[in-house]
């Protein structure tokens, strides 16, 4: 670790400085042109900052190659312009930003979906209309001869006040073929009679085999039968045994699945994007797909990939022995060195792990799927073997235990990332700082209507009242935050990364009736902080800081033509900027004007 990274993170007093060179880089990584084959003119934003804490512009660079060999003033670039050098002037048009990183969302996940094309309701959806597409499912399932129908999207809070869909009520649709479908955070699920007898849950005769899965609820019916409603690791359990994935989900589907993910992620101006659930279908086909993707000189952007482990799971050996069996898939664009776990649920749902309960009684402390002492012996098997920990915390005790695990497995080089954090207790803030753990934010979340923000303050613990994700508290203690979208999760929300940015900043979100209020003010960040979450501590969770993820000279050229200056522009326009191109390695990979600019 570089020590001195998170010694100028700390300073908040920050100023621009106005086209310093950026070329100090006493040995590049790999000999560097000394032509350019395009220079770019225009207000560039680096991501570097100097030794002050000031963040670094500059108003022109040159790429040679796949890097960048010249970064500063007009003047210092004269002598890399030869007569074949191609010049971009984007000169007051907007402004010019590394490439974007997505710490944690489902892009793979939701894109296989679509795919598949199994039943996507949307957050509004009614019960009779996901009835609805359920059917449609079916009919289209059993003209295919599947065995398994599997989908994603609808709400649980919605559901939860008009009627949820029972299992009966699904087998009146869907009687002869599995059936399992997520709500829209991923965390809960609906599951028809044969799912559940394919997972072993009951049996034919509909006697309960299974009642309880740890860190898991199976939700009962009047007469002690499962209903088919299916929370946190029992739905997880369920879904990979009761579906047949490998018949719905081949690898052809897999490396599909990430080539639409990347052309979405690609036009937003992302280079990077952590998977948060790679094999969530049980299998390893993402990986496959990606790899295979890769390999043919197709993936345009750098690709994290975890496993996750099942809190009921045989053992967490045999677990990690899984987990490092993907580590085969790492190199080129990939990283497969992740393994993630849940810890808990969500705190919106009264499943997140809290210190103080929920002020509804039946939610107690929320679920906890892994104790803490299991928590910490993943994370020291898993560092020992050269794999970094991705965990999911919501509650501010699920927070704790995660960071009370990567200080005791004593492995700062592996970069722990704990994922979304819901409220976090005061001290631990210092204490991600000092043992190199990644905090990965929702820093969209602080855009919550007045409606569900009063709503949740009356279910959430009394000391979570007002609050919601820290952004701030970080940068303060000079812990390294990054950011993510959670995509498809937090459907309704914006997932490119100026919409996030505004959100960051402003505290608010663009709403039919207008900006939603401004919730927990104190963790708004500058402008200049939100860019560095967005760019340059996305690399460093991915461990390619040294070669990536800001505008300096020996770095490879990721960067981003925006049609919008983000950092003069009034605070609530920020959402509007639009991508001009996305360029990797030197290489422009988006363009909106040409369908596929990749050669």
């Amino acid at each position: 670790m570089k020590k001195f990274f998170f010694v100028f993170m700390a300073l908040t007093a920050i100023a621009l400085v106005g086209c310093k060179d950026n070329n100090d880089e006493p040995n590049p990584p790999v000999p560097l042109k000394d032509s350019a084959d395009y220079v770019v003119y225009g207000t560039i934003f680096t991501a570097e900052q100097d030794r002050n804490g000031q963040y670094v512009m500059a108003n022109v660079m040159a790429v040679g190659d796949d890097r960048f060999i010249y970064v500063g003033d007009t003047a210092g670039v004269r002598k890399f312009i030869k007569p074949s050098t191609k010049i971009i002037d984007y000169t007051d048009k907007g402004i010019i930003i590394p490439g974007c990183y997505d710490g944690h969302a489902h892009y793979l996940m939701a894109n296989a979906l679509k795919l598949m094309g199994g039943p996507a309701p949307t957050i509004e959806t009614t019960v009779s209309e996901f009835m609805e597409m359920v059917k449609t499912a079916y009919t289209q399932a059993k003209k295919e001869g599947k065995s398994s129908i599997y989908g994603f999207g609808w709400m649980y809070q919605a559901f939860e006040y008009t009627g949820m869909p029972t299992r009966q009520q699904l087998d009146s649709i869907c009687p002869d073929i599995a059936l399992y479908v997520n709500d829209s955070e991923g965390h809960k699920g609906l599951a028809n009679t044969l799912c559940l007898q394919n997972a072993g849950i009951i049996d034919k005769d509909g006697n309960v085999l299974i009642p309880k899965i740890r860190g898991g609820e199976i939700s009962m019916d009047k007469d002690g039968k499962p209903d088919g409603l299916l929370k946190e690791q029992a739905g997880t359990y369920v879904r990979t045994r009761g579906i047949n994935f490998e018949e719905i989900f081949p690898i052809s589907l897999a490396q599909s699945a990430v080539d639409l993910s990347q052309k979405q992620l690609l036009s937003q101006g992302f280079v990077s994007y952590m998977d948060g659930w790679s094999n969530i279908y049980g299998t390893n086909a993402f990986y496959e797909g990606a790899k295979s993707l890769d390999r043919d000189g197709g993936l345009h952007l750098l690709l994290g990939l975890s496993y996750e482990f099942e809190s009921s799971c045989a053992s967490v050996e045999d677990e990690l022995g899984k987990a490092k069996e993907t580590k085969k898939y790492t190199g080129g664009h990939i990283n497969a060195d992740y393994v993630k776990i849940f810890i808990d649920g969500t705190v919106e749902s009264g499943t997140g792990l809290t210190i103080e309960p929920y002020q509804h009684t039946p939610f107690g402390h929320g679920i906890a799927n892994w104790e803490e002492d299991e928590v910490s012996k993943i994370t020291r098997l898993a560092n020992a073997n050269g794999m970094t920990m991705h965990i999911h915390t919501m509650g501010d005790a699920a927070v704790n235990r995660a960071v009370n695990a990567f200080v005791a497995s004593n492995h700062p080089e592996a970069r722990n990332t704990v994922v979304h954090c819901r409220n976090v207790p005061e001290a631990d803030f210092a204490r991600m700082a000092q043992n190199n753990i990644v905090a990965v934010s929702g820093m969209l979340w602080h855009g919550m209507g007045a409606e569900i923000a009063e709503g949740l303050d009356e279910l959430l613990p009394v000391n979570y009242k007002g609050k919601a994700y820290p952004m701030a508290s970080y940068f303060n203690v000079g812990a390294v935050m990054t950011s993510h979208c959670d995509y498809p999760a937090t459907s309704g929300s914006p997932t490119d990364p100026f919409g996030i940015m505004e959100i960051a900043v402003t505290g608010q979100m663009h709403a039919d009736d207008g900006l939603s209020p401004v919730f927990w003010k104190e963790e708004l960040i500058t402008r200049e902080q939100a860019l560095q979450a967005l760019t340059i501590n996305g690399a460093y969770q991915m461990h390619v800081e040294d070669e990536r993820g800001s505008i300096k000279r020996g770095k490879y050229a990721d960067f981003v033509l925006a049609d919008k200056n983000v950092l003069t522009c009034p605070a609530t326009e920020i959402h509007s900027t639009q991508v001009v191109a996305t360029y990797f390695e030197g290489k422009k990979v988006y363009d909106p004007l040409s369908p596929d600019p990749v050669p």
